[in-house]
């Protein structure tokens, strides 16, 4: 299987959502996520890592804030409060959910 940028770029954008998920399997599930304007997340029952694919901005993970651009990776465990706070109009993060609902505990 292979997905590319370029499709799940022209899915997402037929959407009313800013994300599309891609693909789902077991405890995993890939998604596209490009908010449009301001990021409305809620915390997710499972934990996730972005990786940003386009643009650049500032990322809030509970207390915690830090610049983030093309290349980075975020990680966020389940529950944590989050979102991307500012980000350039061509944002755009792969999301990756993975493990078991409550998140994994170290």
């Amino acid at each position: 299987m292979k997905i590319s940028e370029a499709d799940a770029s022209r899915a997402l954008a037929s959407l009313p959502v800013p994300f599309a998920v891609l693909f789902e399997r077991g405890d995993v599930s890939v998604e596209l996520f490009a908010p449009r304007g301001t990021d409305t997340q809620s915390p997710h029952t499972r934990d996730e890592l972005y990786i940003v694919s386009s643009g650049s901005g500032t990322f809030r993970r509970a207390d915690q804030v830090c610049a983030f651009t093309a290349g980075d990776v975020l990680f966020v465990p389940a529950h944590v409060e989050h979102r991307f706070e500012t980000f350039s109009a061509d944002f755009r993060t792969w999301v990756i959910f993975f493990g078991p609902e409550g998140g994994n505990r170290p």
